[in-house]
């Protein structure tokens, strides 16, 4: 059955994979398209901001990798995540329908804005590639756990890293921790003394840290230039935790995400009664949809009508993770 009722979700920067959105690209079919037509929009923000174009390079015969856009000039990295959010959108938009609604996690904030119009493809670029430049200027590291978000505070505790927060609650078995580089060390420390796992992610900043306050002032100062439109379809914050309402200060909301922790359960639990018929990962990996699993496992809501007592059950809707399935019926 095709999904008719559907929500997408937008991850942040931890997951990016260049070769899953190649493998997809080279397939051919929707995701090429998109990624031309998105690509084509951001090159032209590139251009203006004194960078190589992607497109060409993403279609070409021997596309960048990750790691080689990472040490690109800043700013390189997040416009392919971001137009690659854009283009798995897109291709599932041709597929499956505009979605009911669209959730942001932390960077993903901005391409799920876009994508419900908020933001022009072009301003959105700008907004992912002005965060590029002021996570630049943000000192330390995030460190993903493999435990809960009680038992991070525990580690956190214990290790005496007081520099260090819990940045980015995934699931109850995943949470990020941000914080000076000394830090941590401490926690991750900690983490391997009691079994916990700990690894570093390749990112080279801190963020959603509460002392980034001067920095999120300036992202703010940025995303005010840029037009806003009235959203096509609700977008939820992990950060804000409740979906955006018409008389919110955007900018600041966004700026929000370098200070405030994002929690995915919660706004993950708040689409869910929505009762959509499937959730997408528009991204190029499936950390994000593993963590929807996780966290709806269970908790779908009854039918509109079920009686009070003693409700059938109902299982939790699907959630497909594209780019990271090969054989991904578009």
């Amino acid at each position: 059955m095709v999904p008719r009722r559907t929500v997408h979700l937008f991850p942040g920067q931890g997951d990016f994979s260049v070769s899953t959105l190649v493998r997809a690209v080279r397939a051919g079919g929707g995701v090429r398209s998109a990624v031309e037509e998105v690509f084509e929009r951001i090159d032209d923000v590139a251009a203006e901001r004194g960078l190589t174009a992607l497109r060409p390079r993403l279609l070409g015969a021997q596309p960048p990798s990750g790691r080689e856009l990472a040490h690109e000039p800043t700013g390189t990295a997040q416009l392919a995540l971001f137009g690659a959010s854009l283009a798995v959108h897109r291709a599932l938009c041709r597929s499956y329908g505009p979605p009911t609604a669209v959730v942001g996690v932390s960077f993903g904030e901005i391409a799920a804005l876009t994508a419900a119009g908020v933001l022009s493809v072009g301003d959105g670029a700008r907004a992912a590639h002005d965060l590029a430049l002021v996570l630049a200027c943000c000192p330390g590291g995030l460190t993903l756990l493999s435990c809960s978000e009680q038992e991070a505070h525990r580690l956190l505790q214990g290790s005496g890293a007081g520099g260090a927060v819990v940045a980015v609650v995934n699931d109850d078995r995943s949470v990020v921790v941000s914080g000076p580089v000394t830090e941590l060390a401490r926690v991750e420390k900690s983490a391997v003394d009691t079994g916990v796992t700990a690894v570093r992610l390749r990112l080279p900043f801190s963020s959603h840290h509460p002392q980034l306050g001067s920095a999120a002032k300036a992202f703010a100062e940025s995303l005010r230039t840029y037009a806003r439109s009235a959203a096509r379809c609700p977008v939820y914050s992990a950060v804000a935790g409740r979906c955006y309402r018409p008389e919110d200060d955007v900018a600041a909301r966004l700026a929000d995400c370098l200070i405030r922790p994002a929690v995915v359960p919660a706004v993950l639990r708040q689409v869910a009664e929505l009762r959509p018929d499937a959730l997408f990962e528009a991204g190029t990996g499936d950390a994000l949809a593993r963590s929807a699993r996780q966290v709806l496992a269970g908790t779908a809501a009854p039918p509109v009508h079920a009686p009070p007592v003693h409700p059938p059950p109902v299982h939790p809707p699907p959630v497909h993770a594209p780019l990271a399935v090969p054989d991904f019926p578009w």
